[in-house]
């Protein structure tokens, strides 16, 4: 059981009082309520709405077996100016000693689990885990339960829909492919968070939850009478750490009909030899999902967990309108045969450019896509395609346009097995930036790029083909997300350094990316889910998480003409116009006529007059449509 005594205030607006049967704690933002006969604690919203009981028993399981806790001790409050700690002592499981802490502030509440020991982290289950400690209702696993009904996920989607049942699992993290279960690589990584939120005039608690060994049904606590029937809030669920820490390759939220647990993958990458404590997640109600994703980002900069953003403006050439010819080589691809990467020649290209030069349509940013080089893992040219790219680049820049080569993250085509993530057998898996004959490569390859062929930044692709699994092998520590951060800062930082005002363009919106990208791409466009709608979506995000960084639209795929024009004047809107086409889009082959250049020419104009004024901020009232 927990002090019976009084506790006072530990700050005007953070008010805790120790009961002989638990605990209660409310700010004007949340309350938490804590019977010391249940392994839950409830938090509700600051009228009273329950939101989730959450279960206080977690798991941190090891490559050598399944955590687990047999006991559940009394809770211990620390209390500090403006703060209360409740730290849970977990006995049992595989960890010499184990706590679940929260420590709650006015706003919120920050939980992280600590352990002392040895083991190879596999999952980490917050707000869940195996438990037998309290057998009236039984052992195994048990997690929290939900009385929202509705969770947000940044992540986009496949199917692009912004939110989804409660009882639905949902992911975020570095991997994805166009396979089942994986069409999820548009932002690698995403802001590391989730929001729930409750039908504003549903039930206010899941009723009865049965019979137990008391023999009777345990009926919840009658909701409060004052309970609004205007939309609630969201509670966001984000991690909030130095990407040094974020050695998982995903958050995952798991879930069950009225249940769910949140999990860390290690994936037996992580070795803890001492003590050890989870990445912070914090708890925090917000008005919106993208209100959330901007407090989330504001708390990494708020505790120093991310560079501050740079004093100087960036350049103006980076802003400039992009021309990227992947949709065209695509639309080659569906006309003479062949793969899109085999067109990517240096007379294809010149033809793009005199289209564009037919309509009077002269793009700041010129980006040479897949594959322009002989393999990927050293990225040197193919002269066979590419004869003179260092004459082209210069003619380009006589012009005064720059000029991005794609650049596709992980893949170790050309690699010696020494500078590579490898599997069981010693095959090749990844480029591994941890290793120092890949880091050399790296960085020899970028001084290639930048001076010998004089292009001036990059189009990073492929992100989601970071590394994962057990029995991987890598050089090094970092793993899962720290390691995807730790190669795009290999790439950044020698680019900066041969060439300061290099561009790096990726398509990770995380705060803490903020350091190793200089402009984030929205990404592929879903042919098969409204355009406008999942492309302000991720605009959206990707301003609220990195707000002083640029965007770039992307302008590919396009199910038709229709959606393409649609789409090329909300870009202005979102960020630097990018267009994709020179001559057809790729969808249904339509030609693109000279009231589509005009169109473009208008939409690049409205940016010219928008960027001049802020090139940052996105017009008011621009809302994603449907759930």
């Amino acid at each position: 059981m927990p002090d019976t005594r009084s506790a006072p205030d530990t700050a005007p607006d953070l008010h805790l009082q120790m009961r002989p049967d638990g605990l209660d704690l409310h700010t004007p933002h949340y309350r938490l309520t804590l019977d010391a006969s249940r392994p839950f604690i409830r938090l509700s919203g600051a009228a009273g709405q329950p939101y989730a009981d959450l279960f206080l028993c977690c798991s941190v399981h090891t490559a050598a077996g399944l955590d687990r806790t047999a006991r559940l001790d009394d809770v211990q409050v620390t209390q500090a100016r403006g703060t209360a700690q409740l730290r849970f002592p977990l006995r049992g499981g595989v960890w010499l000693d184990k706590a679940l802490v929260l420590t709650c502030d006015a706003r919120g509440i920050d939980a992280h689990v600590e352990v002392q020991g040895e083991g190879e982290l596999t999952d980490v289950l917050v707000f869940a885990g195996y438990h037998s400690g309290h057998l009236r209702w039984g052992s195994g696993l048990f997690e929290s339960g939900a009385h929202f009904s509705e969770v947000f996920n940044p992540e986009p989607w496949g199917r692009e829909r912004r939110t989804h049942s409660a009882g639905e699992s949902s992911s975020v993290d570095v991997m994805g492919t166009s396979l089942p279960g994986k069409a999820h690589w548009f932002f690698t990584p995403a802001p590391l968070l989730y929001a729930f939120r409750r039908e504003p005039d549903g039930p206010a608690s899941g009723g009865s939850l049965g019979a137990d060994q008391g023999g009777a049904p345990v009926e919840e606590d009658a909701a409060p009478e004052a309970i609004p029937s205007s939309p609630a809030p969201w509670l966001a669920a984000s991690i909030v750490a130095p990407v040094r820490d974020l050695t998982f390759t995903g958050f995952h939220y798991d879930a069950h009909e009225g249940a769910f647990a949140l999990r860390l993958s290690y994936e037996g990458q992580t070795h803890v030899s001492g003590t050890f404590r989870t990445p912070t997640l914090r708890l925090e109600f917000a008005a919106d999902p993208y209100a959330a994703i901007a407090r989330n980002a504001e708390l990494h900069r708020e505790r120093s967990m991310v560079p501050a953003a740079p004093a100087a403006p960036a350049p103006a050439w980076w802003s400039s309108p992009i021309q990227c010819g992947w949709g065209a080589q695509c639309h080659l691809a569906g006309v003479r045969g062949g793969r899109a990467p085999d067109h990517c020649t240096q007379a294809n290209y010149d033809a793009f450019l005199s289209a564009l030069d037919g309509h009077d349509l002269h793009p700041g940013i010129l980006v040479l896509d897949d594959k322009w080089s002989a393999t990927y893992g050293h990225s040197e040219v193919d002269e066979m395609k590419w004869p003179d790219l260092r004459g082209w680049i210069d003619r380009a820049h006589a012009r005064g346009q720059k000029v991005l080569l794609w650049w596709k993250a992980w893949d170790p085509e050309g690699l010696p097995p020494e500078a590579c993530v490898t599997d069981d057998l010693g095959g090749v898996v990844a480029a591994d930036p941890t290793s120092p004959a890949y880091r050399e490569i790296l960085a020899s390859s970028v001084r290639r790029m930048l001076l010998d062929y004089g292009a001036d930044g990059f189009k990073v692709d492929f992100s989601a083909r970071t590394p994962s699994g057990p029995g991987l092998r890598r050089h090094g520590h970092a793993w899962g997300i720290a390691l995807l951060h730790e190669l795009l800062g290999l790439l950044r930082q020698e680019a900066k350094r041969v060439k300061p005002d290099a561009l790096v363009m990726t398509h990770t919106p995380h705060p803490a990316f903020g350091d190793v990208s200089d402009m984030i791409r929205l990404n592929d466009v879903n042919t098969g889910a409204d355009v406008r709608a999942q492309m302000l979506h991720r605009a959206r995000v990707a301003r609220a998480a990195l707000p002083t960084h640029l965007i770039d639209t992307d302008n590919w795929p396009m199910p038709n003409i229709a959606a393409w024009r649609e789409y090329v004047a909300l870009q202005p809107d979102l960020g630097v116009p990018s267009l994709y086409f020179a001559t057809h889009v790729d969808g249904d082959g339509a030609a693109l006529t000279d009231a589509d250049a005009a169109l473009v020419q208008r939409t690049w104009q409205r940016w010219d007059e928008q960027r001049r004024v802020n090139p940052l901020v996105m017009p008011p009232g621009l809302e994603p449509d449907g759930g």
